[in-house]
């Protein structure tokens, strides 16, 4: 087998760019979100529900688009470029709308959109490096993706205050948007297309022949898959089901929030979905998709399913952080909790500074701190050590009072946020088959998907029974969860 040509500084940066528009739209609809649903009239308890659309889209889509383009080759457009560019027209149109989204529930829908289309490019990007890149190359490849994630993030977090600076207004006239978010979401969805256009026009995707010359012939995936499931018995289906039937039975109980009936249905759906694949595959039926991504879910490698569950704490931190910085900043710093207040909107736009200064320092410690600790001490201690710095960063929400000083804050979280960005994808990339890279990178992403749905169902009836009108304790919860995430990493051992 022949090995991947190294990549140029000039290869790594057209390989990545097109996550840097991206990241800009991400980083509108995590700094701005909250915000619009509460400037449109929301209140804090509905803002879970009213996320849940993003945290569902991303489970339901990547592994689809992961297997998809595992299996796409359309020529001269490749195999992973046809999803970057067909999710970033959707996304563009998404952003260009959004401003438009005057009733709270067209502003839901939207953001429903928005994040499908963003997951539809996003989700091939990740298995694009390890496509183009030899394995030495994998840990720097995922480093300047990391940069480019960095550097979107912080455009799009202080493109608003950018643009108050230069006299855009940024009061919300009743029931609506303020200029500063209105231009920034259209500028937001003018970058994220060119970005990806410019990653799509300046690489060349390597053929079916020249993969097969890298990686060696293609093996029987489809008959592995078919004899795996086909080993498999029902209890797990019955039990997924079940546990549907439970969390459903315990809303009108408990009385807890409606959306948990959500995350009934998700799970009873993959008991379901889970018993039509095995009986399939034991009737000698030829995989199909959902054979592909249940069987593969069942045989994911036994590193894959340790860092599976760092993966799922970490992400519970982070959606928390996301949802709830607004609220928590606007209420303990800015003094003020309601939507209608004048400070309202200046704590939304410092929000954007936080998100936009833990991004920046992500994008600086991607190219500098992460492969200097890599080199020395591994990318699993690394990862250890990222997450232990976010945890401090969520602990220190709890003590500090100052505007200015949450900055310090997002030091940590953004050492954090660079780890999580590089590091898994690095070990993963490196030690799973190159042919299914795709499905596995959509398969890793449910343990990133799920937690945040979970916290989206979940957060709001915890919120409402223990600390009502209380926000702050959100990020005590997302410290401990984080912290958690450092200790299941302690687990992960690097193959040699």
């Amino acid at each position: 087998m022949n090995e991947r040509p190294r990549q140029s500084l000039a290869g790594l940066w057209n390989i990545s760019f097109g996550f840097f528009g991206i990241q800009i739209g991400f980083a509108l609809q995590n700094a701005n979100m909250s915000r619009v649903f509460q400037t449109l009239g929301s209140s804090i308890e509905q803002l879970p529900a009213l996320w849940i659309a993003a945290p569902l889209t991303g489970l339901l889509v990547q592994p689809i688009i992961g297997h998809l383009s595992d299996t796409t080759w359309l020529g001269r457009l490749g195999r992973r470029r046809p999803y970057f560019l067909s999710g970033a027209v959707l996304a563009a149109l998404a952003l260009l709308a959004m401003p438009l989204a005057q009733p709270l529930l067209f502003a839901a829908v939207m953001l429903w959109v928005l994040d499908a289309s963003l997951n539809i490019s996003m989700e091939p990007f990740r298995a694009f490096v390890g496509d183009m890149l030899c394995k030495d190359q994998h840990s720097v490849g995922y480093a300047v993706q990391t940069a480019f994630i960095g550097a979107g993030a912080v455009v799009g977090s202080i493109f608003p205050n950018i643009l108050e600076y230069f006299g855009v207004s940024n009061a919300a006239p009743a029931g609506a948007l303020p200029a500063t978010v209105t231009v920034s979401f259209w500028f937001g969805g003018i970058a994220l297309f060119g970005s990806v256009l410019w990653t799509v026009v300046t690489t060349r995707e390597y053929s079916p022949a020249e993969m097969a010359a890298f990686d060696g012939p293609p093996s029987n995936d489809d008959g592995a898959t078919i004899r795996l499931l086909a080993a498999r018995g029902y209890g797990a289906c019955a039990a997924w089901i079940a546990a549907g039937l439970v969390v459903a039975a315990s809303v009108s109980r408990f009385g807890l929030h409606k959306e948990m009936y959500l995350l009934a249905g998700l799970l009873a759906a993959y008991g379901v979905a889970s018993s039509i694949a095995i009986g399939l595959a034991k009737r000698g039926r030829k995989a199909s998709m959902l054979g592909h991504i249940v069987g593969d879910f069942a045989g994911m490698p036994p590193l894959m399913k340790k860092l599976a569950l760092v993966q799922f704490f970490t992400w519970s931190a982070l959606f928390i952080m996301w949802t709830n910085t607004g609220p928590v900043v606007a209420q303990y710093v800015f003094d003020a909790p309601r939507g209608d207040s004048p400070r309202f909107q200046e704590a939304g736009q410092w929000v954007d500074v936080l998100f936009g200064t833990y991004n920046a320092v992500a994008a600086v410690a991607a190219l500098t701190l992460l492969p200097f600790l890599a080199k020395r001490i591994g990318a699993a201690r690394t990862h250890v050590v990222g997450l232990l710095c976010g945890t401090a960063g969520y602990a220190s929400f709890l003590v500090l009072r100052d505007a200015h000083a949450l900055l310090l804050s997002e030091i940590g979280i953004g050492i954090a946020w660079a780890s999580i960005l590089a590091m898994p994808y690095a070990i993963l990339a490196s030690h799973l088959p190159q042919r299914k890279l795709g499905i596995y990178m959509g398969l890793f992403n449910v343990f990133v998907v799920v937690p945040q749905l979970l916290v989206a169902t979940v957060m709001g009836s915890i919120m409402q029974a223990f600390f009502p009108g209380d926000p702050i304790w959100t990020m005590a919860f997302a410290a401990v969860v984080m912290a958690l995430a450092a200790v299941a990493m302690l687990r992960v051992v690097e193959p040699a």
